[in-house]
């Protein structure tokens, strides 16, 4: 199938071939079509184009009305660098103006495009390339122009001007030329009227055209040279468009005037006309007319020259010969007559008859009323030339009434022309049917007895001469009722030829090689004759081996001592005045065969045989090969031994050689005629061992996971001699053995799910070859279905260079639809028509971010799952996406600062807003104090505290507004300063096995909200601090796990924003160990189920981390069996990424982040997954001292 694409680039026409492009192949298109080029004669002209399209198009060019194969005018060539296709033409001639066509075509489809060359003279004015000349017996090329683009109706009216009398015959060819002129052009024309005078004096043609692109360039040509106008209609020219309607306009019209008019649109003529003015002057004009209601009106003038035609016209339109109005022409093509049937009331006013740019008006009168007896006078006035006996008819004509009208012509006879022995008809038509007419022949009355038949039919005359004569050339005459019409009949005897004399002279003549050739053909015939014999389109002229003779009944060839390269068409043209015959015959001349043709391919080179081959004769002499003649020489010595003939095939195979031997060999070709020169081949050596060469890569075929099947290719080497097995090798991955395999068949000895490669090499009579390059890695398993489309496609971030996706994997659905193994994400502007793949190899993260996007940048974006089983339809946004932060967004984070107290506080906040915004900034709600000082820019807000204070902790909001809208940003600053250590430690021990801890209160406690106690411990059996208690907000900690026997130290901090206090330190503590009496209860074994379903024993807790710090977090979990963990971040599952360092030991799940950055920041979620059911539990991550930017929309 194929059908027509819409180009993104105006006026370019694309055609698809193919009803579904693959994945990845494009048709071709026009990036930049070359321009229209206005120049002068003798300079250089350059074509430019770009193309695109997958695989790349191939680029030609044409003219619409031309050749271009003269390289020394037209050269062609592409520069890789600008990548552009070039056409370039040197020096320019008026001839070369033209259309030039830009093909680009691949095997998907064909773009073509236009561009007009137009070439000024020394004149200045823009030239059209000139019709071509009228040729002997063919049809006016202006013929043509002016039909393509004329109406049905007006067919008989141009071809009637050009002299052409029956034009049936021309429709096929014009609709033809139409067909290929609408394709060319995709306009078409409606409601067209050509060029004539109005009552007016000006000179309008019109038409109805709808444009492809508004802005194309409208010329207007008159005889091939430009015309300039406006929309004036006071100006000379002047074209007016009113919605679809054109109308061209000449002002105060001239015999200068007349000429062929041409309208192009851009290079494609769309309308052409022929405006003539002939030198023709009224005789006789038109009378005034009155006539009551119902009866007809005649309107009759009188010409000084035969015209065909002439145009009838009342005040607002043009009339044509139909139902209202009978138009008739006498004979002599001088009295016109127009008559207005039936008139009405309706039918009164003025009339006018037009003749090149003289006009004769008269009026109409229906009903009663006095007349006008006034007569009309032509504009220009009426001549006084050809008085006498014209005058005479006219005023007798003129002076009928309407009452009383007798009979006319309604067609009058046409000069005819006819050839010997052909039947001829004169023919006429009068008004009435009653009418009697006679028949006369120079003069001479007519009857049924002088070889000729008068039919009459109703109101039609007609005079037939079955066979016609030179003597009936005459001039014939039809009389009724003192009416009579003239013609005249030409009788002309062009060549002919004997239908016998002609089949014999088109059979071929067969003759040997060094035999005499003859011809000779009667004919017949009106003299003088001219006689030319060719022979393959070359004019033969008497000669020693070229004899003619010619009379006036025959003409005779003969060709002397022929050879084989005489051989060819022999043709013979007859011409005189009337017309031109020709016959065509075949020498055919047989020889013998020219010598064999080279070069000879060694098929085999064994150790008992050698084969060889080559090419049949390029000519066989005529008559076919019947055998091959060879002779054998041994390297060294001189005597050649014949081997004999074998039959017509051009190989052979010696078997009787001697190992190590090299051989020399002759061949000849024979036919019936003889034994041709000899084609001798090269030294061939037998009994060499050669062994072959590598065949191509293995290509599997197909894989399943009990068998895989494998084609390869032949090696292009065969070492000489036949191939005559191959060897099949496989290696299973992880290996370095590489096995033979069965080759019958399919590869069933393999095992599922395993990875193997394969090799061949080939083997002929010497034995096997080197391997080929090992096939790719396949695995032994069953075909897979290509995956579905992802699940829930959306973008989780954007900024001016990137965008950060995530998505779901596809469902899987058994036997249509199986799992996908990696994805692929692909981009395309919204300008382009093709897609980008942004990761070459499938990723297996369900996320991916896209960089080096530009800026503000519109794109689609889709994503496809793909598996081993190929790719899977393409999931993408509803919309295009435009490259840049999301606008409006939302913080999901409260900025916090940190400030040591008497530090200065500097905070800077960046911003893109246009128009320049306002920026306030309040703290707590209420304006700041006076020793802050806010500085603004155009990028950015600055707040500045000197020396901060206690009093300064609080929620700074900045607030950035202008017309279009306004965003807002907290940050809490909190000034605070090392905290002091805590009171005096004191220890207490109520219960065995524990020890609680009470301190007094650090002097910090009151002022700092945030202050936080921890308690480290160390024992006499370990020598390092350890950390049994942190975020305690109270003064008392009971510490466990006390054991007897050993010594125990605490310490106790004060911890701030700002770090810890130096700490208060306990007494050395100690228990005394008692030996007890040792007793085993063994408990009673039950049965117990210790499934549960996954829990957490210790949840995730909210982390703030500084920027570029490590960041440790975790979480204990229970669960039976083992539940399953993932950890995600913004619901995109980390358990894949490497930038996370993620463990599970013994139900303590952790996460690790070695160097915290701004896209860390947000909310982490774990999940937990067994048979019995699913738990989950999320925080937050503050990533601290983050340089906020965002934007006003």
């Amino acid at each position: 199938h194929s059908g027509k694409k819409r180009s993104r680039v105006p006026g370019v026409m694309v055609t698809q071939f193919v009803e579904q492009l693959p994945l990845g192949k494009a048709t071709p298109d026009f990036t930049r079509k070359p321009m229209a080029v206005t120049t002068h004669e003798g300079k250089k002209v350059f074509f430019k184009a770009m193309v695109s399209g997958e695989p790349a198009p191939k680029v030609t060019w044409s003219r619409n009305k031309g050749e271009m194969n003269d390289p020394e005018k037209y050269k062609t060539r592409y520069d890789e660098r600008t990548q552009e296709h070039i056409l370039e033409i040197i020096n320019i001639t008026l001839d070369q103006a033209d259309g030039y066509k830009c093909f680009a075509t691949n095997e998907y489809g064909k773009a073509v495009c236009t561009a007009t060359l137009t070439v000024i003279d020394e004149s200045g004015q823009p030239k059209k390339k000139p019709l071509p000349p009228m040729k002997e017996g063919e049809i006016d090329p202006k013929l043509w122009e002016l039909l393509l683009t004329a109406s049905k109706k007006d067919y008989e009216r141009i071809c009637l001007d050009f002299g052409v009398t029956d034009f049936r015959w021309l429709l096929k060819k014009l609709k033809q030329m139409k067909t290929e002129m609408e394709d060319e052009q995709s306009k078409k024309l409606d409601n067209v009227k050509q060029i004539q005078v109005k009552p007016s004096g000006r000179a309008e043609f019109s038409f109805d055209m709808k444009l492809v692109d508004n802005n194309s360039a409208i010329n207007v040509y008159k005889d091939g040279t430009g015309l300039s106008y406006d929309d004036d209609k006071n100006s000379k020219h002047s074209l007016t468009k009113t919605g679809i309607n054109y109308v061209f306009s000449i002002k105060d019209v001239e015999p200068a005037d007349a000429g062929l008019y041409q309208v192009d649109v851009e290079d494609t003529n769309v309308f052409t006309t022929d405006f003539q003015v002939p030198d023709v002057e009224f005789v006789a004009n038109i009378k005034n007319t009155k006539v009551t209601e119902s009866e007809d009106a005649l309107f009759q003038c009188v010409l000084s020259s035969p015209l065909n035609r002439i145009t009838w016209l009342t005040e607002d339109s043009s009339l044509e010969d139909g139902e209202k109005y009978q138009i008739t022409v006498s004979e002599d093509k001088l009295t016109h007559t127009l008559r207005v049937k039936n008139c009405q009331m309706t039918d009164k006013g003025m009339y006018s008859a037009i003749v090149g740019v003289t006009k004769s008006s008269a009026s109409l009168t229906v009903g009663g009323g006095d007349g006008d007896d006034k007569s009309a006078t032509a504009d220009t006035g009426a001549s006084k030339k050809r008085r006498g006996q014209r005058d005479l008819l006219v005023s007798d004509s003129c002076a009928c009434s309407v009452a009383d009208r007798g009979v006319q012509f309604v067609s009058g006879l046409s000069d005819t022309i006819a050839n010997v022995d052909e039947q001829v008809e004169l023919s006429c038509k009068l008004s009435s049917d009653t009418s009697e007419g006679k028949w006369y022949k120079n003069g001479k009355l007519l009857t049924d007895g002088d070889g000729v038949k008068i039919i009459k039919d109703g109101a039609c005359h007609r005079l037939i001469i079955d066979c016609c004569k030179k003597d009936d050339a005459a001039v014939y005459r039809f009389e009724a009722e003192g009416r009579k019409s003239e013609a005249t009949l030409n009788v002309q005897d062009p060549p002919n030829l004997d239908p016998d004399a002609l089949g014999k002279f088109n059979q071929s003549i067969i003759i040997k090689a060094g035999e005499n050739a003859e011809w000779k053909l009667p004919f017949s015939g009106g003299a003088p004759m001219t006689i030319q014999w060719y022979k393959d389109d070359e004019e033969l002229l008497p000669a020693t081996n070229v004899k003619i003779g010619t009379s006036d009944t025959e003409s005779q060839l003969r060709l002397t001592k022929c050879q084989r390269k005489d051989s060819g068409q022999v043709k013979i043209k007859i011409k005189n005045e009337f017309g031109t015959k020709e016959a065509l015959s075949r020498l055919i001349v047989l020889d013998k065969p020219t010598a064999p043709q080279g070069p000879v391919e060694v098929m085999e080179s064994a150790v008992t045989s050698v084969e060889f081959k080559w090419k049949p004769p390029k000519d066989n002499g005529g008559c076919p090969v019947t055998n091959y003649i060879i002779e054998r020489q041994q390297v060294g010595r001189n005597k050649w031994s014949n081997l004999g003939e074998i039959p017509a095939n051009p190989s052979f195979k010696d078997s009787d050689v001697d190992p190590g031997r090299r051989y020399c060999y002759r061949i000849r070709a024979k036919n019936a005629e003889g034994v041709s020169d000899y084609l001798q081949t090269e030294d061939i050596s037998a009994g060499v061992l050669r062994y072959p060469g590598s065949p191509t890569t293995p290509r599997v075929v197909s894989a399943f996971k009990d068998c895989i099947n494998l084609s390869w290719c032949p090696p292009s080497d065969t070492g000489g001699t036949k191939i005559i097995g191959y060897n099949l090798e496989k290696n299973k991955a992880g290996t370095n053995y590489w096995s033979l395999v069965n080759q019958k068949g399919p590869i069933t000895d393999v095992f599922e799910g395993a990875a193997y490669k394969f090799r061949v090499s080939a083997i002929n009579l010497s034995g096997a070859g080197d391997p080929s390059i090992p096939c790719d890695t396949v695995i032994a398993r069953d075909p897979m279905k290509p995956p579905g489309k992802v699940r829930d496609l959306k973008l989780t971030d954007s900024s001016y260079t990137s965008f950060s996706l995530a998505w779901a994997k596809p469902k899987e659905v058994k036997g249509v639809e199986d799992e996908a193994q990696g994805y692929y994400v692909e981009i395309r502007p919204i300008e382009s028509l093709e897609w980008t793949r942004c990761n070459s190899l499938p990723i297996t993260l369900t996320s991916y971010t896209v960089l080096g996007l530009k800026a503000m940048a519109p794109y689609w974006v889709r994503i496809l799952a793909t598996n081993y089983g190929g790719d899977g339809e393409p999931q993408g946004f509803d919309k295009y996406i435009i490259a840049m932060p999301p606008p409006g967004r939302k913080h999901s984070f409260l900025l916090s600062l940190f400030v040591k107290f008497g530090n200065t506080v500097r905070l800077n906040i960046n911003f893109e807003a246009s128009p320049l915004p306002d920026v306030s900034w309040v703290k707590d709600g209420v304006l700041l104090a006076k020793h802050v000082t806010i500085t603004n820019s155009d990028k950015g807000s600055q707040l500045l505290i000197p020396t901060s204070e206690r009093s300064d902790s609080g929620i700074y909001t900045i607030t950035v507004k202008n017309i279009v809208g306004q965003e807002s940003f907290n940050v809490e600053i909190r000034v605070t300063d090392n905290p002091k250590p805590p009171g005096p430690l004191e220890l207490d021990q109520k219960t065995p096995g524990t020890v609680t801890l009470s301190w007094g209160p650090s002097p910090d406690e009151k002022r700092d909200d945030r202050l936080h106690y921890m308690v480290s411990k160390r024992d006499s059996f370990k020598p390092t601090w350890r950390t049994v208690a942190d975020n305690l907000f109270n003064n008392k900690f009971t510490v466990v796990n006390i054991m007897a026997g050993r010594e125990y130290y605490f310490r106790v901090f004060a911890k701030n924003d700002m770090g810890l206090s130096p700490p208060s330190v306990s007494p050395v503590f100690a228990v005394r160990k008692e030996k007890g009496t040792f007793k085993v209860n063994m408990p009673q074994s039950k049965s117990v189920n210790l499934e549960s379903p996954p829990s957490f024993l210790v949840p995730l807790k909210r982390r703030t981390a500084p920027l570029g710090y490590e960041c440790h977090m975790s979480c204990a979990v229970k669960g039976d069996p083992t539940p399953r963990v993932t950890w995600y971040h913004e619901n995109i599952s980390l358990n894949t990424n490497t930038n996370y360092h993620i463990t599970n030991v013994c139900g303590v799940c952790s996460l690790f982040i070695l160097q915290v950055g701004p896209k860390d920041n947000g909310e982490y979620k774990v999940v937990l997954e067994n048979k019995l059911g699913m738990a989950e539990s999320s925080m937050t991550l503050n990533v601290r001292g983050i340089s906020l930017r965002f934007n006003l929309f």
